[in-house]
């Protein structure tokens, strides 16, 4: 199913800075040397990796704090200024304070792993006991300060992150409307894409794609329920893992769907997300689905990444994917043709025929979970904001500020849904799982390691009248409905525009995506950093 079609159905889906952000900025300390730092000097640390930060770490030509400053700095000068990115939502002002207490640590000999000093950006529906808000880009959930850290969060801050700040997303994670723009919300405005900044950076983990992909951290955290991971992972340029449902904990996360919901890295190498991937897995007591991860998950995702890892390798390409677009095609041609020159036999399937069919069954499904999950998050929530139906009242109150370009037909229409006992939710739930057995099955007969396709079309326009458009080619509903691990990684370049090429499999199959996603990354090469450029034509 093409996930724009779907997000004209209404599934899923430069403005200034916030008072809560502007306050703290003003509190982080700009100091001459953060823009003498070497590393805002030294265009080639403008694609650095967490193993070049903890080598300059180890070796004492930088700290924690010195990074952290130099990102604020960055956020500071690219997203709010400059280009006007608008990729983040609210700057912690805790972060400085973090970084310091790693820096003592490793001063003291103390190491928490990988992550330890490293700044990251996280997605603003995911919560975090701190000074920042936790809203889903809502004006209706503004005030909303998270009692305590979502469980994924304690698992990066056990890990030493120095967590810099929230992304701006899709309003709802781009469950609102039917006419909906990617990449707006009501709290946060419009996010850019960097590499052509009139064009939509995709959701709804825009916010988290942009950044990522502009250098504003070392790595991200975005979530997904279909296609919010790997559709601005590709468009901006990254690698995105959308992880087996249960593989991350979804405690603490704004929710949609109960069965398709999940976190998951983006960064720009696969090494890179595959050392976040492994930091924040664990069995989670308030996310009963997160205990089918023991004995499947592991703590260090690196041991899988081999460059020989195609060889052998019997792939599966969407043969629907071999036609429309030829500069698409030829980009997914050239791709088949590395494949095979690592080793990998390239064999045509079609799947997302069969899967466009559960369309409508997946829609139903979303629509009761969303009103469920939501009701239930925000009963505990700060604020007057205690039901779905509050968030709609607050919006029909406050149109102008809260729906000034869209509205919000899907709210309405999931706020008309019954409980989770209802027959039409059921029987759509029995029809949409058949994903699972349509892809294991398509698997097992041709005995294949991974599926492959274009991720998604390169960046539309960002369209505040209209709404998003259909761009063409999109895979990311089938590892989405399964619930099953999803890898897009960067395949060329369009007018300029990245696109990305998706590896997906079955549950809890992620060594073996992230083994073939290494090993083309690493034959190809293909990411490229953002140039910001005003328009096409410039």
């Amino acid at each position: 199913m093409d996930r724009r079609l779907f997000l004209r159905r209404g599934s899923l889906a430069g403005i200034t800075l916030t008072t809560t952000g502007l306050a703290a900025f003003g509190k982080i300390p700009m100091q001459k040397e953060v823009f003498d730092n070497q590393f805002l000097n030294n265009p080639d640390l403008e694609e650095v990796t967490i193993g070049q930060l903890q080598q300059q770490m180890k070796s004492g030509q930088t700290s924690a704090v010195a990074l952290t400053k130099m990102y604020l700095s960055r956020i500071a000068a690219i997203d709010k200024a400059g280009p006007t990115l608008n990729s983040v939502i609210e700057i912690n002002k805790d972060a400085v304070t973090i970084a310091a207490a790693m820096d003592k640590e490793r001063k003291a000999g103390k190491l928490r792993g990988p992550l330890h000093g490293i700044p990251i950006l996280v997605k603003d529906n995911i919560d975090t006991g701190d000074s920042m808000m936790t809203t889903a880009g809502a004006l209706a959930m503004k005030g909303n300060f998270a009692s305590a850290d979502a469980f994924i969060i304690t698992q990066l801050r056990a890990a030493g992150a120095v967590l810099l700040g929230k992304t701006n997303l899709s309003e709802w994670a781009n469950f609102r409307s039917s006419h909906s723009t990617s990449a707006w919300s009501s709290r946060g405005g419009q996010t850019k894409c960097p590499y052509i900044l009139d064009r939509n950076p995709s959701g709804s983990s825009a916010g988290s794609g942009a950044a990522a992909a502009a250098n504003l951290c070392a790595i991200a955290i975005g979530t997904e329920t279909d296609g919010s991971i790997v559709s601005p992972a590709s468009i901006n340029g990254l690698v995105g893992i959308k992880p087996t449902v249960g593989l991350w904990s979804r405690s603490g996360i704004i929710p949609i769907s109960a069965t398709q919901d999940t976190a998951g890295p983006m960064a720009r190498t696969v090494r890179d997300a595959a050392i976040l991937l492994g930091a924040l897995t664990g069995v989670d007591t308030n996310d009963a689905i997160s205990a089918q991860s023991q004995q499947k998950a592991y703590k260090d995702y690196t041991v899988f990444l081999d460059e020989a890892s195609l060889k052998g390798k019997k792939i599966g390409i969407e043969k629907t994917h071999l036609k429309g677009n030829e500069k698409i095609v030829a980009l997914l041609q050239q791709a088949m043709a590395a494949m095979v020159k690592q080793g990998a036999e390239i064999i045509e399937v079609e799947l997302t025929k069969s899967i466009s069919e559960l369309g409508d069954a997946e829609f139903t499904i979303l629509q009761y979970e969303f009103k469920d999950g939501v009701n239930k998050y925000l009963a505990n929530a700060k604020g007057n904001i205690k039901t779905l139906q509050d968030v709609i009242d607050f919006n029909i109150k406050n149109e102008a500020a809260a729906m000034p370009y869209f509205k919000q037909e899907t709210l309405i229409s999931s706020q008309a849904k019954g409980n989770l006992q209802t027959k039409e939710y059921t029987d759509a739930l029995a029809k949409s799982l058949t994903a699972r057995t349509l892809i294991d099955s398509l698997m097992q007969q041709h005995n294949l390691a991974a599926i492959c396709g274009v991720t998604n079309s390169p960046a539309g326009c960002i369209d505040l009248i209209n709404g998003d458009y259909d761009t063409g080619v999109s895979l990311s509903s089938p590892a989405a409905m399964a619930g099953f691990p999803h890898i897009t990684v960067p395949m060329g370049f369009v007018h300029g525009l990245p696109v990305g090429i998706s590896f997906f499999s079955t549950a809890y199959n992620e060594p073996a995506l992230l083994g073939i996603a290494y090993a083309y990354e690493q034959a190809t090469k293909h990411r490229k950093k953002p140039t910001f450029k005003k328009d096409l034509l410039s």
